[in-house]
């Protein structure tokens, strides 16, 4: 005869005449309750619900329940309680009238129990989680996004590796000869559950014909993490490409333009890019706010100065969003698309100076953020050795 326990993974031999009341018994449990003794009762927060609501609906009085939440508030926040979330009553079997405990899940990481039995307690359960590594190599189909899909891959990676490449692919203009590849660490809950991407350890894209690769590297003395290229150069350049993350531009930078306002041929100093209104508007670069607000032919606009040579303006606007001697980061919203001035539709009009002049953004070879130090390379070249021959292992078998 063979038994099991719940405490011991191998077979016990019961042998004739051992008493097999001596045999420990199998014993089911779920979030540390005895199924033996206790009936869970599942259900999903709805519309109305909280804390309150849920044990007044399982004869707790307005005096108790207040004395609980008392006794919990250190540890969870009643507050948070969302609808469309799982939760259980744990039950006594005995007496299924008698709630011995709540269980809530804020999110899929874990759950938090409210231990009703004897004295009140609360206390947060996490569930393990495991990093698993794998690269990726396709083709372009379609788009990035789709591409990623067909891998099976978390959306968010596409976002996350567009804003890598940002300022050397245009995301846009992706042909199917175009190809990547992207180790990444996903985090898998239990084992079992996918919680998403936890970080990009290498990237590579083949854009039109180029190679180029892309690494995450902390500098000893950055505060961050930055990426860079194989050299050690960064990816990052000084400027974004555009105001707007999605856009459509309607008309750029010339000497003469038949203005749709005014009715007259004058020159057009800045380039603009068409969105819906209220739109975010980014600055390029960062930098701090030097004017901010209106005027009747920009209409609501912000000036920022990013150092003694470059300087940007953004026209237009719907709301403006910082105020003059802000600092503001490269990225960072500073407004919303809008018609104000002379605009005949909703647009971002974007000007840059050059030492004092106006140029077009769009023919300027504008600089990169701050290079790495060249005492620093050898560490870093060092560092991206296994990840690079990853890389270059995989896309060799792919390609």
């Amino acid at each position: 005869m063979l038994l099991f326990s719940c405490k011991k993974t191998e077979e016990i031999q019961v042998e004739q005449g051992i008493q097999e009341e001596n045999v420990e018994e199998i014993i089911a449990e779920l979030y540390g309750f005895n199924l033996n003794d206790y009936l869970l009762v599942e259900d999903t927060i709805k519309r109305g619900d909280n804390l309150g609501k849920l044990l007044g609906d399982n004869n707790f009085n307005p005096s108790e329940v207040h004395n609980i939440v008392e006794k919990i508030k250190d540890t969870i926040n009643v507050k948070n309680i969302r609808i469309g979330q799982p939760y259980t009553l744990v039950k006594y079997k005995k007496d299924p009238n008698v709630l011995a405990a709540l269980v809530y899940h804020p999110n899929i990481s874990g759950y938090q129990v409210i231990d009703l039995r004897d004295s009140i307690s609360a206390y947060t359960k996490t569930y393990p989680v495991t990093i698993k590594r794998r690269t990726i190599a396709a083709k372009i189909e379609g788009s990035l996004s789709l591409s990623l899909d067909k891998e099976g891959v978390d959306q968010s990676l596409a976002t996350r590796m567009s804003q890598i490449f940002a300022w050397s692919i245009d995301f846009f203009k992706l042909q199917p000869e175009d190809r990547f590849a992207v180790t990444i660490e996903e985090k898998y809950i239990n084992d079992t559950i996918y919680a998403g991407i936890s970080k990009i350890d290498a990237a590579y894209f083949n854009y039109r014909g180029k190679d180029l690769y892309s690494f995450p590297y902390k500098r000893p003395e950055s505060k961050g993490i930055d990426y860079y290229d194989e050299e050690g150069r960064p990816m990052k350049s000084m400027f974004l490409k555009a105001p707007l993350e999605f856009f459509r531009i309607t008309s750029r930078y010339t000497k003469s333009r038949f203005h749709p306002v005014q009715k007259t041929w004058k020159a057009h100093n800045g380039t603009d890019y068409a969105a819906p209104t209220g739109t975010p508007i980014m600055t390029t670069a960062s930098g701090v706010v030097e004017r901010a607000g209106y005027t009747a032919g920009n209409g609501n606009y912000v000036k920022v100065r990013h150092n003694g040579t470059y300087s940007t303006q953004y026209l237009h606007m719907s709301k403006i969003l910082v105020k003059v001697g802000q600092y503001v980061q490269q990225g960072q919203k500073i407004g919303l698309v809008g018609s104000t001035g002379l605009a005949t539709g909703p647009h971002v009009c974007y000007r840059f100076w050059k030492n004092g002049v106006q140029v077009d953004p769009l023919s300027q070879v504008l600089p990169n953020s701050e290079p790495m130090d060249k005492k620093d390379i050898p560490a870093f070249k060092e560092y991206i050795k296994p990840l690079k021959q990853e890389l270059d292992t995989v896309i060799n078998q792919k390609f």
